[in-house]
Order: structure tokens, then C-alpha cells, then sequence
């Protein structure tokens, strides 16, 4: 096994990138040597609080000896710091979506492939346990279809996308994990209640195999609910993404029959060091990340299916 330590930095040190750098600060084998934001309150406290060098300035950040770096950026700025930290030969993980467009999007993965690199995508709920368990369930059953459910209330940090890339990304690209399929037909119908985004959406498809999938996402719910529910030919799985509670109900047969229902254990893991070492593996050993860029782009094109690009 290689087990040589790992020199990483993180790029964006808001929500998501405060907790990149802590799951690298604990991981064995890894060295933070470098973390880059404009906000100078947020790295004095990060440079107290992890004892790592830190940078306003990210053309100096990326003249380090660095493996890897994490984006996290806000979405718009994933093109111009994605070509940088490649031109720079640095494998990368850029946080979900890919970027503001499919355009962008081809160009991240062009040049990761003209250069070799891995690109990983951090559509991190594939490593929620429960939505793992729901695939092995799946797998040697016939899906008849997915309904996801991701809704919540109005997000302050999120400024630069609509509901449909924020949260429904996730899930456009769930229900390919899950059912192993590609969108032959897509749809949405979408409303704003503030600012320019759209903060409601419900999407519907039904993929090349025929399976129907439906995601209801908005910024308008009170409370958070993450929620997926499959029917099978023979059973019905539905998965709380929240608690990571998966129940199985067995197939109802007959006027007056009666389901039954099993709890699938499942043992709760934080997502992040699952994602962050799957990139970090593929590294070491030269191989596929397990969240590609072509992914990534698939699902930014299966956005704008429903969500033109605005001018």
C-alpha cells in the first residue's frame, strides 16, 4: 500500500471548504501545507485553530510542492481556479456542481484529460451509507422508480445558483448512481419567491431503461428533509438521508394483505473522509475517482436540459 504523505490545500474556506480542511487535518498520511481565501478574518482563525500557512493571493498558494488541493469556491469561480491549479500539474477535487455551465464544465474536463489529472467531483452523497444501501438493494430487483426529496430553508451562502444546482444537483446525479442509468427524457417546472434564482423546482424523467424518477427540491421548507424512495417489482425501499434509516416494505399482494417492513441497519459515517479518501486513493494508485468529471458534466448537462444558461 502507499502510504506517502499526502501534501493537499484547500482553495475556499467557506462551509464546505472549513470542512475539507478539517477531515485532511485528521487524516493519516496527509499534511496540509496550504489553504487560500480573500476573507483575511477566516484565515487568521483557520491559521490559529490548524496551524497551516495560509494565502489571499492563490497564484502563491499554488507555487507550493502540493499532491492535491480541494476547490470550494463559489460555483462561478470553478473554471478559472480549476484551469490554474491544473496548469499547475495538481490533481484536483472540485466541489459539486462542476461549474456554472456544461461549457465550463468541458473545459475542466478537456484539460484534465489533455494533462492527465484527476478530477474528482464532490457530489458527496454518494458516500451517505444510507443512499449506498439503497443501490445494493436495487441491484438485482427491477426499479420501476425513484422519488427524491431535498428541501430546506433559504441557504444566506449560497448567492451564485438556483435550488436546481445547489440541491438538485445531488440528486440528478443520485438517480444515475442508483439505477445505473442515463436521463432519455428530462423536464422541470420551477418558481422564485426572492432574488433571481429559481428557489422551487420539481423535476421529472424517465431514463434510457425505462425507469421514472421524480425530485421535488426547494429553498422554501421550513426544515430540512432529505428523502429518497424506491419501488422495485417487489419490494419498496425508502431512505431517511438525514438519520441514514433505510426501511425495506415487502410487496403487497391481495385486497386485505399487509406489508412488511424491515429496518436495514446502517452503520453512520461522515461523508467527507469517505469522499476525501476515495480522491486521495486514486491518486496514489493512478486510477478512476470514483466521481469523474465526465460525471460531473453529465449532470451540468442534464441542468441545462431544463435549465437554460442565462445570457
Amino acid at each position: 500500500m502507499n502510504t506517502k504523505t499526502m501534501r493537499v490545500g484547500v482553495i475556499g474556506l467557506g462551509w464546505m471548504g472549513k470542512i475539507h480542511l478539517r477531515v485532511y487535518s485528521e487524516l493519516p498520511n496527509v499534511e496540509v501545507v496550504g489553504v487560500m481565501d480573500t476573507n483575511e478574518e477566516v484565515l487568521k482563525e483557520v491559521e490559529e485553530k490548524f496551524n497551516v500557512k495560509t494565502f489571499t493571493d492563490l497564484d502563491s498558494m499554488l507555487e507550493m510542492e502540493l499532491d492535491a488541493v480541494s476547490v470550494c469556491v463559489p460555483t462561478v469561480h470553478h473554471l478559472p481556479v480549476g484551469l490554474k491549479v491544473m496548469d499547475k500539474n495538481i490533481p484536483l477535487l472540485i466541489e459539486k456542481p462542476l461549474a456554472a455551465s456544461a461549457d465550463a464544465g468541458r473545459q475542466l474536463l478537456n484539460k484534465a484529460e489533455e494533462k492527465g489529472l484527476t478530477l474528482m467531483v464532490g457530489h458527496i452523497e454518494r458516500f451517505n451509507q444510507a443512499v449506498r444501501r439503497v443501490r445494493e438493494l436495487v441491484q438485482d430487483d427491477e426499479v420501476l422508480s425513484i422519488n427524491i426529496e431535498r428541501v430546506g430553508p433559504y441557504p444566506p451562502r449560497i448567492q451564485d445558483v438556483g435550488v436546481i444546482k445547489d440541491l438538485g444537483s445531488h440528486d440528478i446525479d443520485l438517480i444515475r448512481f442508483i439505477t445505473g442509468a442515463e436521463y432519455k427524457d428530462v423536464y422541470a417546472v420551477m418558481s422564485s419567491s426572492r432574488g433571481k434564482h429559481e428557489d422551487s423546482a420539481l423535476i421529472t424523467a424517465q431514463m434510457d431503461n425505462g425507469i421514472l424518477a421524480h425530485i421535488s427540491t426547494n429553498w422554501v421548507t421550513p426544515y430540512k428533509s432529505r428523502a429518497i424512495s424506491v419501488a422495485t417489482k417487489t419490494k419498496y425501499i425508502h431512505a431517511d438521508l438525514v438519520t441514514q434509516d433505510v426501511k425495506e416494505y415487502s410487496e403487497f399482494e391481495g385486497y386485505d394483505a399487509n406489508y412488511t417492513v424491515r429496518e436495514w441497519p446502517v452503520m453512520y459515517k461522515e461523508p467527507v473522509p469517505l469522499e476525501l479518501k476515495a480522491f486521495l486513493n486514486a491518486i496514489r494508485t493512478n486510477t478512476e475517482p470514483p466521481i469523474t468529471g465526465r460525471d460531473g458534466l453529465t449532470v451540468l448537462e442534464t441542468i441545462e436540459r431544463v435549465l437554460p444558461p442565462k445570457n
